[in-house]
């Protein structure tokens, strides 16, 4: 049965009413967790996850600014990593989280980097989920294509046709059902249309990443900086935007990093994977 989860809101520190899904968990000295999805992406991303880890520990899902039930933010220059970063320890210090392990998905385990060299003592461990220092140009081109651009829907066979458009290539197993599925994931419905659920201007930042902020120019010193926190890396073995050599270089430089590939899945692994979630579950059991 799936966890049951609060709905918590908060003001970021210019004003914007933000979001986040709070699974109390049992109590107890287990440790918490914050995870904090992608680019494009809500707290509906972690659900799965979620209703797993809860029954044993505390699990928050933040909603970044732009995405899912939290504002838009007036002026989009504000959708970079580092906005959101702030937003997420203004979180951790409102609910009185002062020591997390870390699940990042794609622009999350970016922020989890940040995170991470910023204040390495509040954080026992991090999962980064399909994302490293480098990124493929290939799957940020391909990002670049849809994020913000996809034409309006007007019905649910239509938006799950689009989603599977461009999200086939990282799932080519998937069934019709657990399309349909994905699709909610992504869209709301409003006056009976589905709508994805952000706001168009976060590609703003896309456009030129590296210009705008929304990815700094060279992420291997953020991750070097990182790699004081226990990391446990999640890749698609199909991803095309965490390359197969890029984790290689990313142990060299981190010898305790721990690595795990789940097959038949691109970017980015869903995390509930038999694979992903044995990992995940060795790993957190390790921390204290």
């Amino acid at each position: 049965m799936p966890e049951e989860y609060r709905d918590h809101w908060y003001e970021s520190a210019d004003g914007l009413r933000l979001y986040a899904r709070d699974y109390p968990g049992p109590g107890g000295d287990n440790l918490p967790v914050l995870c904090m999805h992608g680019l494009s992406r809500n707290s509906a991303d972690f659900a799965g996850l979620a209703d797993h880890l809860a029954p044993s520990r505390r699990v928050v899902v933040a909603e970044q600014r732009g995405r899912g039930r939290s504002a838009w933010d007036p002026t989009p220059a504000n959708y970079t990593p580092l906005t959101y970063v702030q937003d997420m320890f203004l979180l951790l210090d409102e609910l009185g989280l002062e020591r997390v392990a870390l699940i990042g998905t794609s622009m999350g385990g970016l922020m989890s980097f940040l995170m991470a060299a910023q204040a390495p003592q509040r954080f026992a461990g991090m999962v980064i989920n399909d994302i490293g220092p480098e990124i493929d140009p290939v799957g940020l081109a391909r990002i670049q294509r849809y994020v913000g651009r996809n034409p309006p829907v007007t019905s649910w066979d239509e938006a799950v046709a689009k989603t599977r458009e461009i999200n086939e290539v990282a799932f080519p197993d998937y069934s019709d059902q657990e399309w349909l599925a994905f699709t909610r994931n992504l869209y709301v419905e409003r006056d009976g249309v589905p709508v994805l659920a952000y706001d168009p201007a976060i590609a703003e930042g896309m456009a030129d990443p590296e210009e705008t902020g929304a990815v700094p120019p060279d992420l291997w010193p953020v991750f070097e900086a990182a790699a004081a926190v226990p990391m446990l890396v999640i890749r698609g073995e199909l991803s095309d935007i965490l390359a197969a050599d890029c984790v290689t270089r990313m142990r060299e430089r981190d010898p305790d990093l721990e690595a795990v590939e789940v097959p038949r899945v691109g970017h980015a692994p869903m995390l509930t994977e038999p694979e992903a979630l044995r990992a995940i579950d060795a790993f957190l059991a390790r921390l204290i």
